[in-house]
């Protein structure tokens, strides 16, 4: 053997090996890094970056008193600007001269004032050429003949503690509990309670986050009464706080403290007996007489909402059944407190609190929104006898009742579903009589319109599209949907301009094998087909809502397009249990709220059968609230499918939750699905990078439920990642929600891109 030539070859080989790995390495380092370009590009499609990049995106018309006109505020490449559109001449001109308006801003303020950006908000337009506008906290009054500008010095009439009777004579507030009226005539004070105090308050209600500071803090001070229209009585209730137990925060942030601020607040769980209640009751003011209203204590997170009718003799409105599997339309005498209930709505499951109903007095008659028949329908209901009629019919959802033609008994309505060859979740405006005959379909487009109604005249704002056609706005005629003038298209020029693309839209089978579900795709810009791409679910299962991007507004506003940028898809999809859709595609998710995702894992494997370059073995998931429960969920239910999650405020076990919510759609009362369905219950069996994420202060989702989460992963040996945000509610505003969202970006980029993020 030659060995001189065998130590050549080996040093060779030795060197080609080192050679070969200093390549590596520095291919290795070249791509190590996310590119700051990248970054940049992901920056430019975030919600505010997008909103100066669009023009004419909408039309949101507001009304003038005589409804004849109406005034509207848009981005354009001008910057923002006013327009008026006199509807009888088809014109549209600008409002007022906004570089006049502001040179006067700018002299009254002593400062620069952009005519590009008025930060103004308009309260009134005069017939006397005027606009009252806000501007910081003042109100100021433009005259539009010779811009002159005039600091408005009010006094604020509208006390939020009194209340005038319709007839002056008497003004009613509460004090130490109880509720008093001052006559204006002889300025008397007559109590007409005596057993009230801080704990059970006369004409009180407790806010959804009020908040209480210190050891001993009190309640915020709310009053409420309704005058019937006569005088002769008040409605309000006793806001009874002796038996409701509270949730705690602790604020770390306070500039001026050091120690951390304790906060608390009143807030029913699922299940709990000691929660604030309300009793409704009724004041008769000449024989100062309380009545009871024959109504047990009601939670306050289900409230009672009563209205007057004309004479003052009856009220009117709705009664829910706690558990929400029943709900009453109920008339209550004034003099007695009796309580008839004219007809009901009720389900195995719930009752959907977004139910519609008006009563019309003068026909003896309301509507209302039932879906006892599979699909949200409307019905009228005879208000003396109970009797109920159908007036629409079919397999479609109604929406909204915008307005009522009591003159020649039509009906305005949305609903979505009905016509053939649509999205399922696109809303088109209907007419339809009384009796349930005629009903036409206004706005013919295949798309979804977003319909505003003036209280008189006839026609309507329409703005229509779909999320891969940018919105187009015109005014109807409200007897046929016929188009009077165009008002606008968006112009999306720039954003083509930076490489921006639609969403993809596509369909997938649910898990029952034959229900089509809808989605969308975000791809990135520099999108390669031969490449293959983590894919990311942005999930949000909550039933009460559905995800699918059905407008071009909802497809540019949200995050994926600007963490597709990153090098992901990012999927939105309605699995079966959503609303929006049938009462039985939405049953699904009935007590069985963490079988969610089961749709989402299917639509992900049929849309990787469909496109290679989807990458299954690197799939994440993020989410806030109840989706914030799906990515944290998703870990546990389905581990190993997917390999990373970002939860963002989640209410992980339901049990700690708001009561209305899960009770609703878990049930009530309490029993062992909730402890079942918990991400804490399954915490041992979560797999994969968790990042949790929540608001310190949040009164919403009480960040107990991500600490006792984290607890129960760190007694599992699970490791996890954890941010909690110490001055934030449940929403995180400017900074927070862009340092939160470089977050997420940076965590799947870390770890479905295997790439070290540059910040």
């Amino acid at each position: 053997m030659n060995i001189s030539h065998s130590f050549s070859r080996m040093y060779w080989y030795s060197m080609l090996v080192m050679c070969g790995m200093t390549a590596i390495n520095f291919s290795c380092t070249s791509t190590r890094y996310l590119s700051k370009s990248t970054y940049q590009r992901a920056e430019q499609f975030e919600r505010d970056s997008i909103a100066r990049k669009v023009y004419h995106l909408q039309v949101v018309p507001h009304w003038y008193q005589h409804d004849s006109a109406f005034w509207f505020v848009t981005n354009t490449r001008s910057g923002e600007r006013f327009f008026k559109v006199l509807i009888k001449d088809t014109s549209v001109s600008p409002l007022f001269d906004q570089s006049r308006l502001s040179d006067s801003l700018s002299s009254v303020l002593h400062k620069h004032v952009d005519s590009a950006h008025l930060p103004i908000q308009i309260v009134q337009i005069t017939s006397d050429h005027g606009v009252f506008f806000r501007m910081d906290s003042s109100l100021f009054h433009l005259n539009l003949s010779d811009y002159s500008l005039s600091k408005v010095l009010t006094r604020n009439h509208s006390d939020p503690y009194i209340a005038y009777s319709p007839d002056s004579n008497w003004i009613a507030f509460h004090k130490e509990g109880n509720l008093f009226l001052v006559s204006t005539v002889t300025h008397d004070t007559i109590q007409l309670s005596f057993d009230g105090n801080d704990q059970y308050t006369y004409a009180s209600y407790y806010g959804w986050s009020d908040i209480m500071y210190g050891e001993n803090g009190k309640r915020p001070d709310h009053f409420t009464v309704k005058w019937s229209p006569d005088s002769r009585y008040l409605f309000t209730q006793i806001c009874d706080t002796r038996s409701a137990k509270k949730m705690y925060l602790l604020n770390w942030s306070v500039d001026s403290l050091y120690r951390a601020q304790l906060m608390s607040y009143y807030r029913g769980s699922p299940g709990d007996t000691d929660v604030v209640k309300y009793i409704p009751v009724i004041f008769d003011i000449d024989h100062r007489k309380l009545i009871h209203v024959k109504l047990p204590p009601i939670p306050h997170f289900i409230g009672i909402d009563l209205t007057w009718t004309r004479n003052g003799d009856h009220l009117y409105g709705t009664y829910y059944h706690r558990g929400y599997k029943k709900l009453d339309f109920i008339d209550v005498n004034a003099s007695t407190g009796d309580v008839r209930v004219v007809c009901s709505d009720s389900s195995d499951t719930y009752v959907e609190n977004n139910f519609i109903f008006r009563y019309l007095e003068n026909k003896q008659i309301a509507f209302f929104s039932s879906e006892r028949t599979g699909w949200k329908q409307l019905y009228e209901v005879q208000w003396n006898t109970g009797k109920i009629i159908p007036v629409t019919r079919g397999n479609f959802v109604v929406k909204e009742l915008l307005r009522i033609d009591t003159v020649h008994e039509i009906l305005y309505f949305t609903a979505s579903g009905r016509e053939k060859g649509v999205n399922p979740y696109d809303d088109f405006l209907y007419s339809i009589h009384f009796d349930g005959t005629q009903m036409k379909c206004l706005t013919p487009e295949s798309a979804h319109h977003e319909i505003y109604i003036p209280s008189r005249g006839d026609y309507f704002v329409d703005n229509y599209s779909t999320p891969t056609q940018p919105t187009i706005s015109v005014l109807r005629r409200l007897e046929d949907g016929a188009i009077i003038m165009p008002l606008g298209k968006a112009d999306i020029s720039d954003l083509l301009a930076m490489g921006w693309h639609f969403p993809q839209i596509f369909t997938t089978i649910a898990r029952d094998g034959k229900t089509i579900l809808y989605g969308a795709l975000w791809k990135p810009t520099h999108f390669n087909p031969h490449h293959k791409y983590p894919i990311i679910d942005d999930s949000y299962t909550g039933p009460q809502t559905f995800v699918f991007p059905r407008s071009f507004t909802q497809a540019i506003f949200n995050p994926d397009q600007s963490l597709a940028e990153c090098g992901f898809i990012v999927m939105k999809v309605d699995g079966l249990g959503t609303a929006g859709r049938s009462k039985a595609f939405h049953n699904w998710s009935y007590r069985h709220m963490g079988d969610n995702l089961l749709d989402h894992v299917l639509s992900i494997r049929q849309l990787a059968d469909r496109y290679h370059w989807i990458d299954t073995t690197r799939i994440g998931i993020f989410g806030h609230s109840a989706g914030g429960y799906d990515a944290a969920h998703a870990l546990m239910r389905f581990p190993g499918f997917y390999k990373v999650a970002v939860a963002e405020s989640g209410d992980h076990d339901w049990r700690m939750e708001k009561a209305w919510w899960p009770e609703m759609y878990v049930g009530w009362p309490v029993d062992s699905i909730y402890a079942q369905q918990s991400n804490i219950t399954l915490a041992s069996h979560m797999e994969g990078k968790l990042l949790l994420i929540h608001g310190g202060i949040d009164e919403n989702v009480n960040p107990a439920s991500t600490f006792k989460l984290a607890h129960a992963l760190i007694k599992a040996g699970k490791y996890f990642d954890m941010l909690i945000i110490p001055d934030v509610r449940h929403g995180y505003p400017p900074p927070f929600y862009q340092y939160v969202e470089k977050k997420m970006w940076n965590y799947f980029i870390e770890n479905l891109l295997k790439r070290e993020p540059l910040e």
